[in-house]
């Protein structure tokens, strides 16, 4: 990739820096994740086949500048440093078949690994860095104009975003504070009481037109409930979704929705272009202001109801351009959350895969030690029918590794 125009961009957040440290705010944070995996046992001719176990530390230091240029003009940036300790399969490839293909709208690009360097092979420590945000924001009286590397992502669901396929994250990511930048220009311009208009164009890698993006989305509010229509032109497929999110007798209630018209754009269709639907439903209900209860259904059309049909599934659209990672066809994702005290904070999630029985449960505690610092710590366990040597998947979540974890936060 070529590095030339980020290199001077760099330089150029460096000078500005420089010259008017007053109109400078920096702030960031340190994560640190501890993770523990147990594979899936294989099922061999009826004999159970342990793997031996996983782990990984990862570390993330971020770095968060906005600049104040003008009274109408502001630049934002943002830069991650993360050294990481796995073993060396979990550098290799995902451990779990529920991860997101996405096509990484950037243009261009830093290599993400700094540390072994060139084409070098991961042993067990690598050091890896991004530029996650740089853009320039103009305010006018009429919108607001946004260009360069930033965050663009949609959804009221809490667990499944059908209608976000840019940079989603699946159901088991640890680290989802800030969603990955993509360079793209946008505007946003306000309609009334509480609507808008927000459209923009997303640049893929060398600007090919099969590698972009676009998209419009109109946000209004109408008879207490707040309505979005949302368009995105994705490598060459268009999603059509609407949004509902509205209060129902003292409880929260949110639809979303997306059609996928799989070659939309495309001079000849590929030959696992179907369209797919999926849809997620859900409402939650807070008990006292600090107990907190949610259940969601999710619909994915892509998914299939036969786990032996799991794999071959995956080829399609939804799967390789879509965002799609679940592979079934209905979902229940029921969730509570309880402040034990003012400072502890527990919660249980559950993702239950409706035809195949098989559940993802996630459990995690919270602790804020001190201003601006806490710790951690979860599971996600898979139950369900583990997979056989030569009959393949039996279940979706029976295939998950189990995940055992600890973070550490702290803000600055």
């Amino acid at each position: 990739m070529r590095t030339g125009f980020l290199t001077i961009l760099l330089l150029l957040i460096l000078a500005a820096a420089g010259s008017a440290s007053d109109r400078l705010d920096v702030d960031g944070y340190f994560k640190s994740f501890f993770v523990a995996y147990r594979l899936p046992s294989v099922n061999v001719t009826g004999d159970r086949m342990d793997l031996p176990p996983l782990g990984s530390v990862s570390n993330r230091l971020r770095l968060n500048a906005h600049l104040r240029m003008h009274r109408n003009i502001s630049f934002a940036a943002s830069y991650d440093f993360a050294p990481r300790v796995k073993d060396w399969m979990l550098f290799q490839q995902p451990l779990s078949i529920g991860t997101i293909e996405t096509p990484g709208y950037r243009f261009d690009d830093f290599g993400s690994r700094l540390y072994p360097s060139g084409n070098n092979e991961v042993a067990s420590f690598a050091v890896f860095h991004n530029l996650d945000r740089a853009f320039l924001e103009f305010r006018t009286d009429r919108a607001d104009f946004f260009v360069g590397r930033q965050p663009i992502a949609w959804g009221s669901a809490r667990s499944v975003n059908p209608t976000d396929i840019l940079t989603p994250y699946p159901y088991d990511a640890l680290d989802t504070e800030d969603r990955v930048g993509v360079d793209a220009i946008r505007t946003r311009i306000p309609l009334g009481f509480m609507g808008e208009i927000d459209a923009g164009y997303v640049f893929g890698e060398n600007f090919k037109p099969g590698n972009n993006a676009f998209f419009v989305r109109t946000k209004f509010y109408l008879a207490r409930t707040d309505l979005s229509v949302l368009a995105i032109g994705y490598r060459e497929n268009l999603m059509l979704g609407l949004e509902v999110v509205r209060s129902i007798g003292g409880a929260g209630f949110w639809l979303e929705a997306a059609h996928s018209f799989a070659d939309a754009f495309a001079t000849e269709a590929g030959p696992d272009g179907e369209d797919f639907f999926r849809a997620t439903i859900g409402c939650d209900y807070s008990l006292g202001g600090t107990d907190y209860l949610f259940v969601e259904y999710h619909f994915n059309q892509a998914g299939t109801d036969d786990p032996d049909n799991y794999t071959i599934n995956s080829t399609k659209t939804a799967y390789t351009e879509g965002s799609t990672y679940l592979l079934g066809r209905h979902y229940l994702i029921p969730g509570a959350s309880l402040q034990v005290t003012p400072l502890f904070t527990a919660s249980l999630e559950m993702l239950w895969n409706l035809s195949d029985g098989s559940v993802y449960v996630a459990p995690a505690i919270e602790y804020n030690v001190a201003e601006n610092i806490y710790l951690a710590g979860g599971l996600f366990i898979g139950i369900g029918p583990e997979p056989a040597l030569f009959t393949g998947m039996r279940s979706e979540f029976g295939t998950y590794p189990d995940m055992y974890y600890t973070s550490f936060r702290v803000y600055f």
